[in-house]
């Protein structure tokens, strides 16, 4: 899967994650194109609390053992 985030709280302020089908993943800045939707998301993660308002999955409420903010848009995309 292609995570494709514009927002405050990551390395940079756009960047696209690849997740590879073995379980690795990297980063690169900017966008990395072709882009395939598959669903939006809207991440908002105060602290320890991690709020995802998702498209296709609906809204999560995650826990995650670090502080952090964040305020993030994001598209999911099928990698080709």
């Amino acid at each position: 899967m292609k995570y494709i985030e514009i927002g405050i709280g990551n390395r940079w302020l756009v960047r696209t994650e690849i997740e590879r089908e073995d379980g690795t993943e990297y980063e690169q800045k900017g966008v990395v194109k072709p882009i395939n939707v598959e669903s939006y998301y809207l991440r908002v993660w105060f602290r320890k609390t991690c709020l995802i308002f998702d498209s296709k999955e609906g809204f999560k409420k995650v826990k995650k053992k670090r502080n952090e903010y964040k305020f993030i848009f994001g598209i999911v995309s099928r990698l080709q």
